[in-house]
Formats: C-alpha cells, structure tokens, sequence
C-alpha cells in the first residue's frame, strides 16, 4: 500500500491527512482517506471528526474524502431540503417524556439515574428525569455530536433561540476524565456480574454433586 500524508488547511493547525491507496486484491487502485488531530488521533469517518470537533469547526460543507470546504455541496443540500417535504420537531417536545418510568421484568420501578452536575437543564420544567429521557432520546435518534444548547440567548428565552436538535440543556461537554471514570464504573459492575455468575455456578455444581450422596444415604 502508498501511504500519502499531508496538512489538512480545512483543519485547525496540525491536523494531517492520510491518503492509504491499495496496490493489490480486488480493490487495487482504490484508496482509503484518514485524518490525524495533533496529537495522534486517527479518525476514519466525517462523523467520527464531527463528534470529536464538536462546535470547534462547522463541518457541513467539509468533504472528507478530499479534505476540502465544499460550499456549492451545502447550498445543494439547502435547496433539496427546501423541496423536500419535512418533519418539523416541535418546540419543548420533551414535555411529552414528563412522569415515564422505566420497569423490570417484575414490573417494578427502576431508580432513576443520576445526572453529572454539568448537565443542567433549562427551559419550562426542567427536571433531571425529562432531561435524561430527552439526552437518551437524541442519542438513538441521531449520529450528531449532543452538545446541549450552545447558544447563550437559549438560556433566556429557549422558546425564540431553541435548537430543537438538541436536548434543552446548557452547553456542556465530556472530558478524558469523566470517560475514564466511566469505564471504571464498567469495568467494575462487569467484575461484579462475572463475580455472582460464578459464584452461582459453583453452588449449583455443589447442589448437584451432593444429590447422589443423599439418595446413597436414604
């Protein structure tokens, strides 16, 4: 393979461009395009660049396989969405979501998660329970990075400057430290489970090695 790397001034400084062309197999010729941030990140598709930019750097007419601003493909996709028929998010729709609860299969209430302090809701009734339903909510439906509302005005009057495609919650954003304090979290309720799987398992073999003894016994 002819690897091809070079800056990227569609980028913030240091970011590089890999260009990974394949010389054999079926795909010969074909190339494959990567991105580098400064310190050694790769990323291997748009999405994956948007979500880690953020509101950093406006992506929409970014085309990543060459690594350009392309304006003309953003105004075509403007004027395809002002033909093509839309489904309009209506304003404070997590209102909706106000007093679900989630059940086990026993039919019993699940305790509420708790939020992060940095996740602060705003907006008319903005419990943390509408909040974690509407954050849950938006990370299924939609590959876009969840940002909350980034604009200032939103905290003052949401009603005029509300991004409906994002939770109502202030701004607010995921550091290294919280994502590892996360895994732990993970790692420790995977221990956990492995933990009473085999503690179950040995009960269960103890059970049954003892059963012939009490019939040989009765």
């Amino acid at each position: 393979m002819e690897r091809k790397k070079s800056d990227c001034p569609a980028l913030p400084p240091g970011w590089k461009k890999e260009e990974v062309i394949r010389k054999s197999g079926l795909s010969a010729g074909k190339s494959d395009v990567y991105y580098y941030s400064p310190t050694g990140k790769k990323f291997r598709s748009k999405p994956q660049l948007a979500r880690y930019l953020g509101n950093t750097v406006d992506l929409a007419c970014f085309d990543f396989r060459t690594g350009k601003m392309m304006p003309g493909k953003l105004q075509k996709n403007k004027q395809r969405f002002r033909h093509d028929p839309l489904s309009l998010a209506k304003l404070f729709w997590e209102k909706r979501l106000k007093g679900l609860r989630s059940s086990d299969v026993a039919e019993q209430v699940l305790r509420t998660m708790e939020l992060p302090k940095g996740l602060q809701g705003i907006g008319p009734d903005s419990s943390d329970d509408t909040l974690l339903s509407a954050i849950a909510s938006a990370l299924h439906m939609s590959s876009a990075p969840i940002t909350g509302q980034t604009s200032i005005a939103a905290e003052k009057n949401p009603a005029i400057w509300l991004n409906t495609s994002q939770p109502l919650c202030k701004a607010f954003t995921v550091t290294d430290e919280q994502i590892r304090e996360q895994e732990m979290k993970v790692f420790q309720a995977r221990r956990s489970l492995e933990e009473a799987l085999t503690a179950d398992s040995l009960a269960r073999a103890a059970e049954i090695s003892r059963e012939p003894l009490e019939g040989g016994t009765a």
